[in-house]
This record gives C-alpha cells, sequence and structure tokens, in this order.
C-alpha cells in the first residue's frame, strides 16, 4: 500500500496547510492514542517539539487527540528529537511524538512518532495510523468520564537529556583546553548543546541560540556552515559544528573553516572504532548518496559499508536487522545505537570531540582518512512525482552519463522524501564533467516532465 500522508521521516508540509492541519494533528493523536493503548492500565504518549511558532497549535491538536482516546500526554516543550526518543524510553511511556519539520524553514512543520523503545515507527505501523485516520475505524471511540485522558508537563526533560548526553562521553576525558563555534540553528538544541559542552570543560562560543519562532533554520544551521566557518576563523576556534533545527544532525568545520561532512565524521569514527574492535561485524551502514570514498577508507581500515536507501529509518532498519551499531548519512546524521536508538547531534559531536581529545589531532588531520570524489547534486524542483522510468527521454541521458562515466562514477535520481524536489547525484573524477552532465539530465526533467532546476 502507499502511503498518503507519511513520507521517509513523518508527515510533513506547509504548517496550517492540509495535511499539516490543526484538524489532521488531532486525528493522528487520535490514531495514535488507540494504536498504542494495549492492555488495562493508564497509557502515557510523550509530545516534545523544535521552536517553530506553529509548534504550539500543532502541540495542543495532538494532545487533545489523544487525550480524547483515554491516554495521558506528557508534555516536554522544546527538546531535540533525539532528546525525545530519550525521555519515551527512559520514563517507559508508550509512545513519543515530536513536532519538527527538521531543516526546514519555519513555516514548514511537521509530526513523526516514536515507538516506547525509542525507535521511528515502521512502514506498517505508519500505515496503520492511516487507515484508522480515512477509513474512520474509530470516530464512534471516545471514552467519557475518569476514562479521558489527562495532559502533564515534564519539566525536568531537559535536564535529563543533558546528563544523558554528558554520560555518553569518556569519562576519563573532557573538553578543556578546546573553544569550539556552535551553531543551534535558534532550534530545539539551543539550551541543551551549549549546556552539554561547557558543562565538560569548552570554551563555546555560541551562535543561533535566540529561537522567536520565526527565525529557525534561517541562514543559520547545518545547511548553512559558513557562518560557523568565518566564526571559527575570526574567533581561531578549534572547530566548528552547526546542528539542524531539531538536532538530530550535525555537520562539522575544521580548524582551517573548512566544512567536514556526515561521510567525513562517519568515516573518523568508524576508522578508530575497527582500531579499538568496537565497530560490530566491522561494517558501517550509510546510504546511497553517501561518496564511494567511505568506501574506499573503510576497505583500506578492514571494514566495509553496507548500503540503505536515503533517509535514517532505512539506516537504522539495516542496522538493527543486522546488528550493527554505527550508521549514518553524508547530511549529518549519525546513529551511535551503543548510545542512542536515532540520530544525534550531539550524540556525534561528543563521539568526534572524544577522538580528538584521545589522539591530540585537529579535526583537519582526522579528516585525512577519507578523501571524497567530486560529487555533484542538482535539484529539481516538481509539482507533480512522475516516474522517471516512463520517460523515454530522461532515460536516455541517465544512460548517457552512466555511460560516459563508466566503472569511475555514478548516477543516482531519487524524489525528495521531505520536499517537493527531485534529487540528481553524480559522482566522478572531474568535477566539470559531472557537472556538465548533471544539468543536462536536469534540462531534460525540465522539458519533459515540467520541473525546475534550482541553483543554476
Amino acid at each position: 500500500m502507499k502511503k498518503k500522508l507519511f513520507g521517509t521521516d513523518g508527515v510533513r508540509g506547509v504548517a496550517n496547510i492540509y495535511p499539516m492541519t490543526s484538524e489532521m494533528a488531532m486525528q493522528l493523536g487520535r490514531a495514535a492514542g488507540y494504536i498504542f493503548k494495549q492492555g488495562n492500565r493508564r497509557h502515557r504518549i510523550v509530545i516534545g517539539k523544535d521552536t517553530r511558532l506553529s509548534g504550539y497549535m500543532i502541540e495542543n491538536a495532538l494532545a487533545a487527540g489523544i487525550c480524547s482516546m483515554g491516554v495521558d500526554v506528557l508534555l516536554v516543550g522544546p527538546l531535540p528529537t533525539p532528546g525525545i526518543a530519550f525521555i519515551t524510553s527512559s520514563m517507559r511511556a508508550d509512545a513519543g511524538v515530536v513536532i519538527s519539520a527538521s531543516h526546514n524553514a519555519y513555516q514548514d512543520n511537521g509530526i513523526k512518532f516514536f515507538s516506547a523503545d525509542g525507535f521511528k515507527l515502521p512502514d506498517e505501523m505508519e500505515l496503520r495510523i492511516e487507515d484508522l485516520i480515512f477509513s474512520k475505524k474509530i470516530d464512534s471511540l471516545r471514552p467519557t468520564a475518569a476514562e479521558v485522558g489527562k495532559a502533564f508537563r515534564i519539566d525536568d526533560a531537559r535536564g535529563r537529556y543533558i546528563v544523558f548526553l554528558k554520560n555518553a562521553f569518556p569519562r576519563d576525558l573532557d573538553l578543556k583546553g578546546l573553544k569550539i563555534v556552535l551553531d543551534c540553528a535558534n532550534g530545539a538544541a539551543y539550551k541543551v548543546a551549549p549546556a552539554v559542552l561547557e558543562e565538560l570543560g569548552a570554551e563555546v562560543i555560541p551562535l543561533g541560540v535566540s529561537p522567536n519562532g520565526t527565525n529557525i533554520n534561517a541562514g543559520c544551521g547545518s545547511l548553512h556552515p559558513g557562518i560557523i566557518a568565518e566564526a571559527v576563523r575570526e574567533h581561531r576556534a578549534h572547530l566548528g559544528m552547526a546542528l539542524d533545527g531539531d538536532a538530530d544532525r550535525v555537520i562539522f568545520v575544521d580548524e582551517f573553516g573548512h566544512e567536514v561532512d556526515g561521510d567525513h565524521i562517519m568515516a573518523i569514527c568508524a576508522t578508530e572504532m575497527l582500531k579499538e574492535k568496537k565497530l560490530t561485524k566491522n561494517t558501517l551502514v550509510a546510504t546511497v548518496m553517501s561518496n564511494l570514498g567511505l568506501d574506499i577508507a573503510l576497505r583500506q581500515a578492514g571494514g566495509k559499508v553496507v548500503k540503505t536507501a536515503v533517509g535514517d529509518r532505512y539506516v537504522v532498519e539495516e542496522m538493527l536487522r543486522h546488528g550493527y551499531n554505527l550508521g549514518g548519512e553524508q547530511s549529518g546524521h549519525m546513529i551511535f545505537l551503543d548510545h542512542n536508538t536515532t540520530g544525534d547531534g550531539m550524540i556525534s559531536a561528543l563521539q568526534v570531540l572524544a577522538i580528538m581529545q584521545r589522539t591530540g589531532k585537529p579535526l583537519s588531520e582526522l579528516a585525512e582518512v577519507m578523501i571524497a570524489l567530486p560529487q555533484v547534486l542538482l535539484n529539481v524542483r516538481m509539482e507533480d512525482r512522475r516516474e522517471i522510468n516512463d520517460v523515454p527521454e530522461v532515460q536516455k541521458m541517465i544512460r548517457a552519463a552512466e555511460q560516459k562515466l563508466g566503472e569511475t562514477g555514478r548516477v543516482l535520481i531519487r524524489y525528495s522524501g521531505t520536499e517537493p524536489l527531485l534529487r540528481i547525484m553524480l559522482e566522478g573524477q572531474d568535477k566539470y564533467q559531472i557537472t556538465e552532465l548533471a544539468h543536462e539530465i536536469g534540462a531534460a526533467i525540465e522539458k519533459h516532465l515540467g520541473g525546475k532546476k534550482e541553483g543554476r
């Protein structure tokens, strides 16, 4: 069955426009309340959010829907997505809900769910939620009197998560002597992240820590590493870190202001874990978007890379299926299953900082473990998700590009799971060649599928 509401990372869209309306949020709350209410006892669902203005509206609607099914709500307020996964599991709640559109602009918002163990829901359960909503099967199920749910605010959720993060850092190390530029994207980690680094002894230069409801991800955060690069050079810091709006991803810059993306961070952590014999089955899980240089780096270190479809949920599913403990995406989502159940920007950052402190090496030197092949990513904004395999002219351009690249490169074209974009990714040894080929494919898509290339 094809999902109608859920994408690769929950339900997402422009706030107050279908499907991200208060009416749909209430329906999602009712359906989730029904699914997670198992057994004759009081049930509880955690709700957290980022700093978007529309979070208030959606939070109240979700809570109303959940309570209407006889399930209690635990409100934690603004907290990173991985923090909500942690709180859900540690408080033995039946489920968790995150209100966030991650790296998107403030006018967007989203709803994603965690099960009691802190993992994102599988496709089958999301389909069950959709079926309950569209079939109207639960419309007549309405508890009354003392059976209606209650809402409680958890005031110490932030403190609990800060302690949890600090426990993920080796007890024999600290961050004294490190000057770190930290960009919190005016998002969910604006209080948590600086506190963790400062309590571990770092000197922190905070950016993006003044959310006002509309400035989340606005020219800051993980999509704009140039901000921290400039600040690192200005303050002569040892490195810079940029989180996104819900802090489940992190991007770095080294002491020279050069970007260090998720692939390089995975290479650093995986090769170090190989040395310490801590990388389960000597295997790292990445997505098809990861650079081939990552495969080469792991192979040279005695490990291997397993690839999945794009989306951290698919990375986690592969990790759980085979018992791996490290995986992630080029975008900065990294999952350290020894520490948390989902992508966690601060957990990832602390692992890198621990390696720097343990080895005494700067980030620029650590990043040399991987040499990236040139890669080009071109986005085509699409109003309609037409199947590109059904368009011979586009397929002809793709095959021609693949023939030119041969075994030294690749072409990957896919629809984004969170935005109305068709992503064209080419990788090869010649940056000029793959850029030209990407634009040729993009032009064919514009002509035959009606899209519009971005970043001309």
